[in-house]
């Protein structure tokens, strides 16, 4: 199989994203929101069939680890209720196209991540989502601010009572961002990768895997800035007085493949062990476009693995083991 870890339901229908909008107007003026509206299962089919899955037969990609929309997440907007909320009726969205096409899609979740509020408020939706609607994982907003990054590292042991819940689930994290407030920021060009290179500075700095031998987090657009300054990352280590980076965060660090060009896929691999790499294109997402050097779309992130010269073990490990590896609940749909 062809796994691809790194799935947002970007084309959601749009009474879905309608109410989003009459949700976020409500709170602004001190009202209810509207209820949430019926959206039927050939609403659904007609979101998914013209893009998502029309992509996946022809790129030959066989399931998508599935998610909502990670800039539309909006953890900074509102107060715990909205989030809460926002993130319940999104997940039930995801598990509606799971039900439909279950050979096609597994579920991850959106948490109901705010500013300033625990994150161990959180879990009750991770539980509902992996106990109740099967899903396999879950995305982990480092910086609810949107980009002001008033949370403290992913190492501090206010997220224990998260990564707790997330061991006996037996459930791996995607480290994600969500939409910025800060105008210094763009939103896919610097604030993603930004994220992506601070979550794994935080994560050799400090001994998080000494207290969690089993936690699997990814990090995802290929790990940001990471492979690109393996060199700096090593010496920081060393300066630091830190473990190697193999021994402290490799056994539970892995990097997904979205990075949009033939060198930047082909530094990856030389760089980091195919162990630690994942299949994702995050495709209809950051970047839509068709590129004028290669006549193909960007995110057609198959095409740039496919042309690297890997023996197939290692072509299985990236496309469909380790997967089955970081999201172990892909074995019950």
């Amino acid at each position: 199989m062809i796994i691809d870890c790194h799935g947002h339901y970007t084309t959601a229908p749009r009474s879905h994203t309608e109410w989003r909008a009459a949700q976020q107007a409500a709170f602004t003026a001190g009202l209810l929101p509207p209820p949430y509206p019926d959206i039927s299962d050939d609403d659904i089919r007609a979101s998914i069939e013209g893009s998502q899955l029309k992509l996946m037969t022809e790129r030959g990609i066989d399931l998508t680890i599935f998610s909502p929309r990670a800039s539309a997440m909006e953890h900074h907007f509102g107060d715990e209720a909205v989030s809460a909320r926002w993130a319940q009726v999104s997940n039930d969205l995801i598990a509606r196209v799971v039900q439909l096409y279950p050979r096609r899609f597994a579920g991850v979740c959106q948490l109901p991540q705010s500013p300033g509020v625990p994150i161990a408020r959180a879990v009750a939706e991770l539980r509902r989502c992996v106990l109740g609607l099967g899903f396999v994982g879950c995305n982990l907003n480092p910086d609810p601010s949107g980009g002001h990054w008033t949370s403290p590292p992913l190492t501090d042991r206010s997220w224990y009572p998260f990564y707790e819940a997330m061991a006996e689930l037996d459930v791996p994290a995607m480290v994600h961002v969500s939409a910025v407030t800060n105008p210094a920021f763009h939103a896919t060009g610097s604030h993603y990768l930004n994220a992506d290179t601070t979550a794994f500075m935080q994560l050799l700095q400090a001994d998080l895997f000494k207290d969690f031998p089993e936690l699997r987090l990814i990090i995802p657009h290929g790990g940001g800035a990471v492979p690109y300054h393996w060199g700096r990352f090593r010496g920081l280590a060393d300066m630091l007085g830190r473990p190697p980076l193999e021994e402290s965060v490799l056994g539970n660090v892995f990097f997904d493949t979205c990075v949009y060009h033939q060198p930047g896929i082909d530094l990856l691999f030389k760089v980091i062990d195919t162990g630690n790499i994942v299949f994702g294109s995050e495709m209809i997402g950051a970047v839509r476009g068709i590129d004028p050097q290669t006549g193909h779309h960007f995110d057609d992130t198959r095409r740039y693995v496919d042309a690297l010269d890997l023996a197939p073990g290692d072509r299985d490990r990236v496309y469909e083991l380790n997967a089955r590896r970081i999201y172990p609940r892909l074995a019950a749909p």
